[in-house]
């Protein structure tokens, strides 16, 4: 999944036994700049692939390695990785995103569509408001 400013911008569906980088190249496909991602997503060769493109990777580290990233830069990033995750967690609990049940790839991608689509209208009912984008709370009574 890919955000924006909170926004979901892109998502893709994999199979839970396969690597979830190879679908990773689908989504960043002519994006820049900074991507972020869990630490499922270290690794050398892909920080080399992605630098040949103008894409900066930023991850969480590991317990055995040793942060070398500037203070205010990981500071900047724990943040706005905090609102994805925000996002990920309305996603969970509010559209019950962890129970999607579908027999086939079209209702399972239709149905994650649509909830996307009420995450993305939420955010814009909020601005419309003058709210904070992710408070849904009593955004419908």
């Amino acid at each position: 999944m890919i955000t924006v400013n909170g926004v979901i911008t892109a998502w893709t569906v994999t199979p839970t036994a396969g690597d979830e980088r190879a679908a990773l190249r689908d989504l960043t496909e002519g994006v820049q700049g900074l991507v972020m991602g869990g630490k499922g997503y270290i690794s050398a060769f892909l920080q080399a692939e992605w630098a040949t493109v103008g894409i900066d990777r930023q991850t969480p580290l590991r317990a055995n390695m040793t942060e070398t990233r500037p203070p205010n830069g990981v500071r900047r990033w724990t943040r706005t990785r905090r609102l994805v995750e925000t996002g990920i967690g309305q996603l969970t609990e509010r559209f019950h995103f962890e129970k999607i049940r579908a027999r086939d790839r079209w209702h399972l991608t239709s149905r994650i569509a649509r909830k996307v689509l009420a995450h993305t209208l939420g955010i814009f009912m909020n601005r419309l408001l003058g709210r904070s984008d992710l408070q849904f709370e009593g955004l419908i009574a």
